[in-house]
């Protein structure tokens, strides 16, 4: 688990901004993340951390992030 700020929710991507400076862009999230935070439309969850567990795979030559867990600190 890493810690990250929720940034943004645009065009279909989630924007966190990671402790170390590092800024990822996910296209997806887990139902289950999003049953529990509504990231695409609750603006309090904007600048909000959380403990954040994702995944990688690749898509090609694209690698696609997925959200797994969302823990607000």
């Amino acid at each position: 688990m890493k810690t990250a700020v929720f940034k943004s929710y645009e065009n279909g991507f989630y924007t966190f901004w990671f402790d170390n400076g590092n800024e990822l862009v996910f296209e997806e999230v887990h139902p289950r993340v999003l049953s529990q935070f509504n990231l695409k439309t609750d603006k309090n969850l904007i600048d909000k951390e959380f403990k954040i567990t994702f995944v990688e795979h690749a898509d090609g030559d694209d690698v696609i992030y997925t959200v797994q867990s969302l823990k607000p600190l």
